[in-house]
This record gives structure tokens, C-alpha cells and sequence, in this order.
């Protein structure tokens, strides 16, 4: 499903223009993206945590040559299905 289709789908559910709903989904994507780049964990209860980590820089390799190349360290999205989306899935 893409972001339209989500958009067109939640429309239809709640009876709402999909202008509104364009502009809520849009908005919650915003929060979300702005408070995890903070640092801070977003959690919605029985749908999962977004948070954020960090990967140390390590050395791998160039597959083509095989050389040794320094990989720099960066941060990292989490997320973490919440009990009741992993129950909905597996009974799916």
C-alpha cells in the first residue's frame, strides 16, 4: 500500500475528505520524524515503538576489490512491533 492508497482507504473508513486525512497523515508522519530526530521515542500503544540508535564506524570491504574501507558511524531508526499488530498479523 502506498501513501495515496492509505490516504484513499482511511478517507473512505472514517467518512472524512481526503484533504483532511491527507493533512492528518501528514502531520503524524511529521511528529513522529521531528521527535525521533530529537532522540526521543515515539510509542502507540498495541501498534509499536519508534525510537532511534547508533552504529559504531567498523571497517568492511568493497565487494568488487576487496579493499578494506572505513565505514562511518551513523544513526539509526528503530522500530518495534507492539503486541497487538504482531497478534493481528500472525492470525492473519
Amino acid at each position: 500500500m502506498k501513501k495515496q492508497e492509505l490516504i484513499d482507504a482511511v478517507a473512505s473508513q472514517a467518512g472524512a475528505s481526503k484533504s483532511a486525512v491527507e493533512q492528518a497523515i501528514n502531520a503524524v508522519l511529521e511528529t513522529i520524524t521531528s521527535d525521533v530526530a530529537a532522540g526521543n521515542t515515539v510509542q502507540l500503544i498495541g501498534f509499536g515503538t519508534f525510537g532511534s540508535g547508533e552504529r559504531a564506524a567498523r571497517t568492511g570491504r568493497n565487494p568488487s576489490t576487496g579493499e578494506a574501507i572505513e565505514i562511518a558511524a551513523a544513526k539509526t531508526v528503530k522500530f518495534t512491533v507492539g503486541k497487538a499488530f504482531k497478534d493481528a498479523v500472525n492470525r492473519a
